[in-house]
């Protein structure tokens, strides 16, 4: 590790404030939760959104300091499902409350007559909109802050850029990954792949479990064969880091308990608060669930990755996010079917309305497109323009379009994606054998060789 002198706390660390503030940041969401208090829904809906931002930031930083113990790929591993773990919480509530309603009411989710929000759909609303935000704003994000890190340091930041970076007069500024991570790229490749058909069922079931959690599971035993290195940890992870080891352990693994038992706490009353807010002032539900919900329990990976990305450690915030996405897509999606059978008392899988069949189908092309620009284990600050432009042109879109014409906006920009993404495949056929190979079967001592 790349931290100096374990123990003490370093003059003028400013780490174990942050974790304080991280830790203050959950009290009036709390205060609210087991008070009993209720102010409004908006103000709720804030201070509960507050709380699950500042335990996400506690679990990041105890996940990247658990990687002092653990190996490399483990330890990204690891990162990313934690960095979701509020993800998964908010999810999971609205499919509970999806499974309860499918109980009660059948199909549709809702009694005869409601022009309600389907509480179904809105666990789908939050999962689709979480990978979108994930790859459009946060992959693009670490190129473009880098780009701009680069031109704003000048000779300070190096034309090199640091290790993942490059920038050469005339040519455009490219973030470049380890070889090892051909395999988290890989097994997201699998799982967008298999995601591609969702959009043609009525339902996620109990068999899309097996398969897409199986992809995960042997993701994770893939993974876990990668070589401890010693990792490059700022901030409050350093800090923790930095411990004697049974003082660093008990440290992170006090982090992930406190910060689970707050995103616990606060989950439902965040996601009921949200449903709330939008029938109160007349914001669409199925908004404020796909695009709000997600900003909140993604914030702290983002600011991370992007804090990553300033400091020109590129590969580390682009691994970590990619990692994040195969989660995702794997485990995340796998086991929705298995919350809603546990709530509705049924077998039947989580059903899927045409609105939904789009919103999987928009989801599962653009993370197609964005293998298919990384598929040579890089990627150029046009690659990272051309995810935050097809993004946020979709967002824009979406919230301007009257609803007549919502469907063939989404089914258009679906189809730039994939075609965009055949294109890519095809030019880089060689980079896509290079890869499936290396991610699948080249030992990891061969892989770490061409680091």
């Amino acid at each position: 590790m790349s931290t100096s002198s374990p123990g003490a706390t370093r003059r003028g660390d400013r780490s174990p404030l942050l974790v304080a503030m991280a830790g203050a940041a959950a009290v009036p969401g709390l205060v609210l939760r087991f008070g009993g208090l209720h102010i409004s829904p908006p103000v709720d809906a804030l201070l509960f959104g507050v709380a699950i931002v500042g335990a996400a930031f506690l679990l990041s930083w105890a996940a990247e300091a658990a990687q002092v113990d653990i190996s490399a790929g483990l330890a990204i591993a690891l990162l990313a499902l934690v960095a979701v773990l509020p993800e998964y919480a908010v999810d999971f509530v609205f499919t509970a409350q999806g499974g309860a309603a499918y109980a009660q009411y059948g199909p549709t989710c809702l009694p005869p007559g409601s022009a309600e929000q389907s509480p179904c759909g809105l666990a789908l609303a939050n999962m689709t909109g979480a990978n979108r935000i994930l790859v459009g704003v946060g992959w693009a994000l670490v190129v473009l802050l880098a780009a701009i890190r680069l031109r704003v340091g000048g000779a300070d930041a190096g034309q090199s850029g640091g290790a993942g970076t490059s920038h050469e007069p005339g040519r455009p500024t490219t973030v470049t990954l380890m070889r090892t991570d051909s395999v988290p790229l890989v097994f997201l490749l699998v799982a967008t792949l298999y995601s591609l058909t969702l959009p043609l069922r009525e339902s996620i079931t109990l068999v899309d479990t097996v398969v897409l959690v199986g992809i995960f599971v042997l993701y994770s035993i893939r993974v876990s064969k990668a070589p401890a290195e010693d990792p490059d940890l700022i901030g409050p992870s350093a800090w923790i880091g930095r411990m004697e080891a049974p003082r660093r352990r008990t440290g992170y693994i006090g982090l992930f308990v406190v910060s689970a038992l707050i995103i616990v706490a606060c989950a439902e009353p965040f996601a009921d608060s949200l449903v709330e807010t939008g029938t109160e002032l007349g914001i669409s539900q199925f908004f404020l669930v796909q695009w709000l919900a997600p900003l909140a329990s993604e914030a702290p990976e983002l600011l991370v990755a992007g804090l990553y990305a300033w400091q020109l450690k590129t590969t580390d915030a682009l691994a970590t996010l990619v990692s994040s996405k195969v989660n995702q897509w794997s485990l995340l999606v796998g086991t929705l079917p298995i919350v809603f059978a546990i709530s509705a008392g049924s077998l039947h899988g989580l059903p899927v309305d045409a609105v939904q069949r789009e919103e999987l189908l928009i989801t599962a092309a653009q993370s197609l497109f964005a293998v298919a620009l990384l598929v040579t284990l890089s990627i150029t600050v046009l690659g990272a323009l051309s995810l935050l432009v097809l993004f946020l042109a979709q967002f824009v879109l979406a919230a301007t379009l009257p609803a007549a014409l919502q469907e063939a906006e989404l089914l258009i920009v679906s189809g730039i994606y994939l075609v965009a993404a055949i294109v890519l495949f095809v030019l880089r056929r060689q980079a896509v054998v290079a890869l499936v190979k290396d991610g699948f079967r080249t030992p990891y001592a061969e892989l770490t060789e061409s680091k």
